[in-house]
């Protein structure tokens, strides 16, 4: 029964890619526009809100540190579906692993593509990046769920970040003359980057995007693959809402997990602590919960269209923002009108002239069906 549903047609969550969007939606613009009216308008909530759209520079959480796990997380919770659907139509367990290694090495060189684009000083070059922590931690994380059961799955989420936990206190680094295992010159991950990673540490002594930090985001990415899991069985057959609750409930736990953890093991994104990882999972999971709450159960989703337009191209208006000047087009194209305002909303209008103009190239994008996915 299971496969004739997935040979009708690929499944596809609307919700996906409007929550995807709404993640992107902060790094093409969102968060330009938000400070600047914040700015302008000196309201207490915005600025609060503008204080949320900041990265923490050490231990700590903001909303702006959820970017980049939660789109890590959506990653896992399509792979399921695809995966099911994969096998529905026939597929070979080979040519599934090649598929997964393909996409997770793909992703890594996009990200040094990214980092770099043509050079050829060494020393220069950055290893690390978003892109290929996003690859390499999907990539493990898939093939541990191409051959577990739930339960390994389960075991291998906490096993990763408890093993890391325990690697960093045990061995913290003294090479820079600090013995707290959890400082910036203590920790071992920036050990490891020192040691192993060649060319350019963009955080000085160590890569927010380096090497044993990628261990505990196997765990964020496998949390999202768990998530697809639990809805891909029969999910709108079994009172979708009820179902709905217990994920809610899981969110709710994982940050109360992640509060409490932290006590003792700093919430921490450059590190990717695991405290990190359950304050970030179970708040994505929320957000998923809404998303496709209002979308896919409820079925509205109208207002959703301008995220879905940026969650089907992410990956393109992600490399595009770095190659193209959005910034200058925003310029032409507005710096007319913005002259004829005050001064002082000038920032504003011209954070949301970029905005408009990055949204516009992939409205184009998606009116003429062109859609970059690895």
């Amino acid at each position: 029964m299971e496969n004739n549903k997935f040979s009708a047609g690929k499944p596809r969550m609307m919700s996906l890619d409007a929550l995807r969007g709404f993640d992107m939606f902060w790094i093409i613009g969102g968060k330009g526009v938000f400070v600047a009216l914040a700015t302008l308008t000196g309201i207490p909530f915005l600025n609060s809100w503008a204080l949320q759209l900041q990265h923490v520079e050490w231990h700590g959480f903001h909303f702006y540190d959820m970017v980049f796990p939660l789109f890590l997380f959506i990653a896992g919770v399509s792979f399921p579906f695809s995966f099911t659907y994969k096998y529905a139509e026939g597929a070979k367990r080979k040519k599934l692993y090649r598929d997964i290694v393909r996409r997770g090495l793909l992703l890594v060189l996009l990200g040094f593509i990214y980092s770099n684009a043509v050079r050829f000083d060494l020393s220069e070059l950055r290893f690390g990046s978003v892109l290929g922590r996003i690859g390499l931690a999907w990539m493990f994380a898939a093939l541990i769920y191409s051959n577990t059961l739930t339960i390994s799955r389960v075991i291998w989420f906490w096993g990763l970040l408890l093993v890391y936990w325990a690697a960093l206190v045990w061995f913290p680094a003294t090479d820079l003359g600090s013995n707290d295992p959890f400082s910036v010159e203590g920790n071992l991950a920036g050990y490891v980057d020192r040691l192993l990673l060649p060319g350019k540490l963009v955080g000085g002594t160590f890569d927010p995007e380096g090497i044993l930090s990628t261990i505990p985001a196997i765990s964020t990415a496998l949390l999202g693959m768990l998530t697809g899991e639990y809805l891909l069985h029969d999910f709108l057959r079994e009172k979708p809402l009820k179902k709905l609750l217990w994920l809610v409930l899981a969110g709710v736990i994982l940050i109360a997990t992640g509060i409490l953890w932290g006590e003792i093991l700093p919430v921490n994104k450059v590190l990717w602590t695991g405290s990190f990882v359950c304050l970030a999972g179970g708040i994505s999971i929320l957000l998923f919960s809404v998303f496709y709450l209002i979308i896919d159960i409820w079925q509205y989703r109208k207002w959703a269209f301008f995220f879905i337009v940026i969650g089907v191209n992410s990956i393109a208006i992600y490399m595009a923002k770095k190659a193209i000047d959005f910034k200058y087009t925003a310029n032409f194209g507005f710096q007319g009108v913005i002259e004829l305002f005050p001064a002082d909303w000038a920032p504003f209008l011209a954070a949301l002239a970029y905005l408009l103009v990055g949204w516009g190239f992939l409205y184009f994008l998606y009116r003429n069906k062109i859609f970059f996915r690895v």
